[in-house]
Protein backbone atom coordinates (compact mmCIF):
# COMPACT_ATOMS: atom_id res chain seq x y z
CA UNK A 1 0.00 0.00 0.00
CA UNK A 2 2.96 2.50 1.20
CA UNK A 3 4.41 1.68 -2.89
CA UNK A 4 1.22 2.67 -4.58
CA UNK A 5 0.53 5.84 -1.99
CA UNK A 6 4.02 7.19 -3.17
CA UNK A 7 3.94 6.51 -6.89
CA UNK A 8 0.31 8.24 -6.70
CA UNK A 9 2.70 11.33 -5.37
CA UNK A 10 5.22 10.99 -7.47
CA UNK A 11 2.43 10.83 -10.40
CA UNK A 12 1.25 13.56 -8.92
CA UNK A 13 3.31 15.79 -6.23
CA UNK A 14 0.61 18.70 -5.83
CA UNK A 15 -2.51 16.26 -4.65
CA UNK A 16 -1.01 15.69 -1.19
CA UNK A 17 -4.39 16.84 0.27
CA UNK A 18 -6.67 14.34 -1.76
CA UNK A 19 -8.14 11.88 0.20
CA UNK A 20 -6.13 8.01 -0.22
CA UNK A 21 -8.94 5.36 0.63
CA UNK A 22 -7.74 1.86 1.55
CA UNK A 23 -10.59 -1.21 1.24
CA UNK A 24 -10.29 -4.41 2.33
CA UNK A 25 -11.15 -6.80 -0.12
CA UNK A 26 -13.24 -9.02 2.27
CA UNK A 27 -15.58 -6.47 2.87
CA UNK A 28 -17.70 -6.89 -0.02
CA UNK A 29 -20.88 -5.32 0.59
CA UNK A 30 -19.47 -2.10 0.96
CA UNK A 31 -22.14 0.42 -0.52
CA UNK A 32 -20.99 3.75 -2.77
CA UNK A 33 -22.85 5.71 -0.11
CA UNK A 34 -20.52 4.96 2.60
CA UNK A 35 -17.06 5.48 0.28
CA UNK A 36 -18.43 9.01 -0.52
CA UNK A 37 -19.19 9.47 3.55
CA UNK A 38 -15.55 8.91 4.12
CA UNK A 39 -13.78 10.63 1.54
CA UNK A 40 -16.27 13.63 2.50
CA UNK A 41 -14.56 13.13 6.13
CA UNK A 42 -11.26 12.78 5.00
CA UNK A 43 -11.52 15.98 2.77
CA UNK A 44 -12.88 17.76 6.23
CA UNK A 45 -10.86 16.03 9.15
CA UNK A 46 -7.86 14.61 7.33
CA UNK A 47 -8.31 11.58 7.90
CA UNK A 48 -11.46 9.15 8.61
CA UNK A 49 -12.66 5.89 9.05
CA UNK A 50 -16.13 3.90 9.09
CA UNK A 51 -17.02 2.31 12.64
CA UNK A 52 -19.98 0.67 13.92
CA UNK A 53 -21.27 0.15 17.98
CA UNK A 54 -20.01 -2.92 19.75
CA UNK A 55 -23.44 -4.44 20.52
CA UNK A 56 -22.27 -7.86 22.17
CA UNK A 57 -21.14 -7.96 25.96
CA UNK A 58 -17.70 -8.25 26.05
CA UNK A 59 -15.60 -10.79 28.35
CA UNK A 60 -11.84 -11.44 28.82
CA UNK A 61 -11.27 -15.02 28.63
CA UNK A 62 -8.18 -16.23 30.00
CA UNK A 63 -7.43 -20.00 29.98
CA UNK A 64 -10.61 -21.22 28.81
CA UNK A 65 -12.72 -19.29 31.83
CA UNK A 66 -14.27 -15.84 31.96
CA UNK A 67 -12.17 -13.58 33.54
CA UNK A 68 -14.46 -10.63 33.34
CA UNK A 69 -16.55 -8.20 31.80
CA UNK A 70 -15.36 -5.71 29.70
CA UNK A 71 -16.75 -2.45 29.26
CA UNK A 72 -18.19 -1.67 25.80
CA UNK A 73 -19.34 2.20 26.64
CA UNK A 74 -17.12 3.98 23.93
CA UNK A 75 -16.23 0.47 21.76
CA UNK A 76 -16.48 0.57 18.43
CA UNK A 77 -15.58 -2.09 15.60
CA UNK A 78 -13.90 -0.14 12.85
CA UNK A 79 -14.42 -0.89 9.23
CA UNK A 80 -13.48 0.16 6.02
CA UNK A 81 -12.62 1.52 3.70
CA UNK A 82 -10.34 3.82 5.61
CA UNK A 83 -8.86 6.97 4.44
CA UNK A 84 -6.38 9.91 5.30
CA UNK A 85 -4.95 12.87 2.87
CA UNK A 86 -2.48 11.55 1.15
CA UNK A 87 0.46 13.71 2.64
CA UNK A 88 -0.76 12.10 6.17
CA UNK A 89 0.03 8.64 5.06
CA UNK A 90 3.20 9.50 3.33
CA UNK A 91 4.22 11.04 6.75
CA UNK A 92 2.86 8.23 8.65
CA UNK A 93 5.14 5.70 5.62
CA UNK A 94 8.47 7.73 6.67
CA UNK A 95 8.27 7.28 10.31
CA UNK A 96 6.95 4.04 10.36
CA UNK A 97 8.65 1.92 6.50
CA UNK A 98 6.42 -0.71 5.58
CA UNK A 99 9.48 -3.11 6.48
CA UNK A 100 10.21 -1.76 9.90
CA UNK A 101 9.79 -3.31 12.65
CA UNK A 102 6.29 -2.09 13.94
CA UNK A 103 3.45 -3.46 12.50
CA UNK A 104 -0.63 -2.54 12.15
CA UNK A 105 -3.55 -4.14 11.47
CA UNK A 106 -4.94 -1.04 9.87
CA UNK A 107 -4.44 2.01 8.49
CA UNK A 108 -6.06 3.99 11.44
CA UNK A 109 -3.70 2.23 14.18
CA UNK A 110 -0.47 3.47 12.23
CA UNK A 111 -1.81 7.41 12.01
CA UNK A 112 -2.85 6.74 15.71
CA UNK A 113 1.14 5.53 15.71
CA UNK A 114 1.91 9.33 14.55
CA UNK A 115 -0.74 10.93 17.10
CA UNK A 116 -2.32 11.95 13.83
CA UNK A 117 -5.95 12.44 14.81
CA UNK A 118 -8.52 9.96 13.32
CA UNK A 119 -12.59 11.23 12.83
CA UNK A 120 -15.01 8.06 13.01
CA UNK A 121 -17.95 7.98 11.06
CA UNK A 122 -21.27 5.22 11.62
CA UNK A 123 -20.42 2.95 9.52
CA UNK A 124 -22.58 0.45 8.27
CA UNK A 125 -23.47 -2.76 9.73
CA UNK A 126 -24.07 -5.06 6.92
CA UNK A 127 -20.45 -3.86 5.80
CA UNK A 128 -19.64 -7.19 7.49
CA UNK A 129 -15.76 -8.95 7.23
CA UNK A 130 -15.63 -11.92 5.61
CA UNK A 131 -13.46 -14.51 8.08
CA UNK A 132 -15.27 -17.24 8.98
CA UNK A 133 -17.21 -19.68 6.39
CA UNK A 134 -21.01 -18.48 8.07
CA UNK A 135 -19.83 -15.08 6.73
CA UNK A 136 -19.19 -15.94 3.27
CA UNK A 137 -22.70 -17.21 3.07
CA UNK A 138 -24.34 -13.96 4.45
CA UNK A 139 -22.67 -12.47 1.69
CA UNK A 140 -24.21 -15.00 -1.16
CA UNK A 141 -27.49 -14.49 0.44
CA UNK A 142 -27.14 -10.44 0.31
CA UNK A 143 -26.20 -10.41 -3.20
CA UNK A 144 -28.30 -13.08 -4.36
CA UNK A 145 -30.80 -11.79 -6.87
CA UNK A 146 -34.53 -10.85 -5.49
CA UNK A 147 -37.35 -13.27 -6.89
CA UNK A 148 -39.89 -11.73 -8.61
CA UNK A 149 -42.68 -10.70 -6.72
CA UNK A 150 -46.61 -10.68 -7.60
CA UNK A 151 -48.99 -8.11 -6.84
CA UNK A 152 -52.85 -7.92 -7.99
CA UNK A 153 -54.95 -4.75 -9.18
CA UNK A 154 -58.18 -3.37 -9.32
CA UNK A 155 -60.16 -0.26 -10.41
CA UNK A 156 -63.55 0.25 -11.74
CA UNK A 157 -65.09 3.52 -13.12
CA UNK A 158 -68.60 4.84 -14.20
CA UNK A 159 -69.14 6.24 -17.48
CA UNK A 160 -69.24 10.02 -17.20
CA UNK A 161 -70.36 13.18 -19.93
CA UNK A 162 -68.10 13.32 -22.34
CA UNK A 163 -66.73 11.08 -25.41
CA UNK A 164 -62.94 10.01 -25.71
CA UNK A 165 -62.45 6.87 -23.73
CA UNK A 166 -58.99 6.22 -22.51
CA UNK A 167 -58.25 2.83 -22.14
CA UNK A 168 -55.37 0.40 -21.82
CA UNK A 169 -53.00 3.68 -22.78
CA UNK A 170 -55.13 4.62 -26.11
CA UNK A 171 -58.02 6.49 -27.21
CA UNK A 172 -61.32 5.04 -28.23
CA UNK A 173 -62.80 7.98 -30.16
CA UNK A 174 -66.34 7.93 -29.75
CA UNK A 175 -67.12 5.71 -27.45
CA UNK A 176 -68.29 7.63 -23.87
CA UNK A 177 -65.40 9.12 -21.48
CA UNK A 178 -65.34 7.51 -17.88
CA UNK A 179 -65.76 9.54 -14.98
CA UNK A 180 -62.80 10.25 -12.38
CA UNK A 181 -60.42 12.78 -11.34
CA UNK A 182 -57.90 11.34 -13.87
CA UNK A 183 -58.65 10.21 -17.35
CA UNK A 184 -60.28 7.53 -16.09
CA UNK A 185 -58.34 4.57 -17.33
CA UNK A 186 -59.15 1.69 -15.39
CA UNK A 187 -56.55 -0.68 -17.27
CA UNK A 188 -53.71 1.49 -16.29
CA UNK A 189 -54.97 2.04 -13.01
CA UNK A 190 -54.79 -1.39 -12.55
CA UNK A 191 -51.73 -2.05 -13.66
CA UNK A 192 -50.37 0.39 -11.51
CA UNK A 193 -51.53 -0.42 -8.31
CA UNK A 194 -50.29 -4.15 -9.42
CA UNK A 195 -46.74 -2.93 -9.56
CA UNK A 196 -47.25 -1.38 -6.38
CA UNK A 197 -48.44 -4.17 -4.80
CA UNK A 198 -45.78 -6.27 -6.13
CA UNK A 199 -43.06 -3.77 -4.71
CA UNK A 200 -44.65 -3.37 -1.18
CA UNK A 201 -45.04 0.18 -2.21
CA UNK A 202 -48.60 1.21 -1.39
CA UNK A 203 -50.98 2.31 -4.03
CA UNK A 204 -52.17 4.43 -6.83
CA UNK A 205 -54.96 6.01 -4.19
CA UNK A 206 -51.88 7.07 -1.50
CA UNK A 207 -49.09 8.74 -4.39
CA UNK A 208 -52.17 10.02 -6.28
CA UNK A 209 -54.89 11.57 -4.13
CA UNK A 210 -58.45 12.66 -5.82
CA UNK A 211 -57.62 15.92 -4.83
CA UNK A 212 -55.75 19.30 -4.95
CA UNK A 213 -52.43 17.57 -5.23
CA UNK A 214 -53.32 15.80 -8.00
CA UNK A 215 -53.95 17.86 -11.11
CA UNK A 216 -57.49 17.25 -12.02
CA UNK A 217 -57.98 15.20 -15.48
CA UNK A 218 -54.15 13.93 -15.24
CA UNK A 219 -53.66 11.70 -17.73
CA UNK A 220 -53.14 7.86 -16.33
CA UNK A 221 -49.96 7.62 -18.84
CA UNK A 222 -48.47 9.95 -15.98
CA UNK A 223 -49.04 7.96 -13.16
CA UNK A 224 -48.12 4.94 -14.71
CA UNK A 225 -44.63 6.55 -15.28
CA UNK A 226 -44.28 7.64 -11.80
CA UNK A 227 -45.05 4.14 -10.98
CA UNK A 228 -42.11 3.22 -13.05
CA UNK A 229 -39.63 5.22 -11.00
CA UNK A 230 -40.48 4.87 -7.93
CA UNK A 231 -39.90 1.09 -8.65
CA UNK A 232 -36.12 2.08 -10.05
CA UNK A 233 -36.01 4.43 -7.11
CA UNK A 234 -36.03 0.90 -4.95
CA UNK A 235 -34.20 -0.99 -7.34
CA UNK A 236 -36.97 -2.89 -9.34
CA UNK A 237 -38.69 -3.14 -12.31
CA UNK A 238 -41.58 -4.16 -14.00
CA UNK A 239 -41.06 -8.06 -15.70
CA UNK A 240 -44.67 -9.19 -16.41
CA UNK A 241 -48.17 -7.92 -16.54
CA UNK A 242 -51.69 -9.73 -17.39
CA UNK A 243 -54.75 -7.37 -17.53
CA UNK A 244 -58.12 -8.03 -18.27
CA UNK A 245 -60.87 -5.28 -19.03
CA UNK A 246 -64.40 -5.97 -17.67
CA UNK A 247 -67.29 -4.39 -19.45
CA UNK A 248 -70.13 -4.76 -21.77
CA UNK A 249 -69.28 -2.03 -23.96
CA UNK A 250 -67.54 -0.99 -25.91
CA UNK A 251 -66.36 -4.13 -27.32
CA UNK A 252 -62.58 -4.26 -27.17
CA UNK A 253 -61.11 -7.22 -29.25
CA UNK A 254 -60.04 -5.41 -32.30
CA UNK A 255 -58.02 -2.16 -29.56
CA UNK A 256 -56.48 -5.09 -27.64
CA UNK A 257 -53.13 -5.34 -29.17
CA UNK A 258 -52.93 -1.59 -29.63
CA UNK A 259 -53.62 -1.64 -25.48
CA UNK A 260 -50.55 -4.44 -25.04
CA UNK A 261 -48.73 -2.26 -26.91
CA UNK A 262 -49.20 0.77 -25.24
CA UNK A 263 -48.94 -0.53 -21.82
CA UNK A 264 -45.94 -2.57 -22.66
CA UNK A 265 -43.83 0.67 -23.87
CA UNK A 266 -44.92 2.22 -20.69
CA UNK A 267 -43.02 -0.16 -18.73
CA UNK A 268 -40.32 -0.69 -20.86
CA UNK A 269 -41.62 -4.15 -21.64
CA UNK A 270 -41.24 -6.23 -24.71
CA UNK A 271 -44.67 -6.97 -25.88
CA UNK A 272 -44.58 -10.21 -25.38
CA UNK A 273 -44.16 -9.96 -21.66
CA UNK A 274 -47.85 -8.37 -21.65
CA UNK A 275 -51.16 -9.97 -22.15
CA UNK A 276 -54.37 -7.68 -22.40
CA UNK A 277 -57.62 -9.48 -22.87
CA UNK A 278 -61.72 -8.66 -22.13
CA UNK A 279 -64.63 -10.41 -20.65
CA UNK A 280 -67.51 -8.57 -21.88
CA UNK A 281 -70.69 -11.48 -21.83
CA UNK A 282 -72.13 -12.67 -18.55
CA UNK A 283 -71.78 -9.92 -16.99
CA UNK A 284 -73.52 -9.03 -14.24
CA UNK A 285 -73.96 -5.43 -11.72
CA UNK A 286 -72.78 -2.06 -13.31
CA UNK A 287 -70.13 -3.93 -15.85
CA UNK A 288 -72.86 -6.11 -17.22
CA UNK A 289 -75.13 -2.93 -17.55
CA UNK A 290 -72.68 -0.67 -19.19
CA UNK A 291 -72.15 1.73 -16.20
CA UNK A 292 -69.14 1.40 -16.03
CA UNK A 293 -65.50 -0.58 -16.70
CA UNK A 294 -63.44 -2.24 -14.31
CA UNK A 295 -60.05 -3.77 -15.00
CA UNK A 296 -58.11 -6.53 -12.77
CA UNK A 297 -54.21 -6.78 -13.15
CA UNK A 298 -51.56 -9.16 -11.87
CA UNK A 299 -48.09 -7.92 -12.19
CA UNK A 300 -44.57 -9.23 -11.56
CA UNK A 301 -41.50 -7.12 -10.58
CA UNK A 302 -37.66 -8.16 -10.40
CA UNK A 303 -34.66 -6.70 -8.95
CA UNK A 304 -32.32 -4.76 -10.74
CA UNK A 305 -28.64 -4.13 -10.58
Amino acid sequence: MAAGVRWLDAADPAGRDRPVLVHDGARPLVTPALVGAVAAAVSRHGAAIPVVPVAETLKRVEDGRVAGTVDRAGLAAAQTPQGARRGLLLEAFDRFPPDGPDTFTDEAALLEACRIPVHAIPGEPANLKVTLPDDLRRVEHALAPVAARTGFGHDSHPFGPGTGLRLGGVEIAGAPRLAGHSDGDVALHAVADALLGAAGLGDLGRLFPADARTPRGIASDELLREVVARLAAAGLAPASVDVVVIGARPRLGDRLDAMRDAIAALLGLDPGTVNVKASSGNLSGDEGAGRSIAARAVATVRAVA
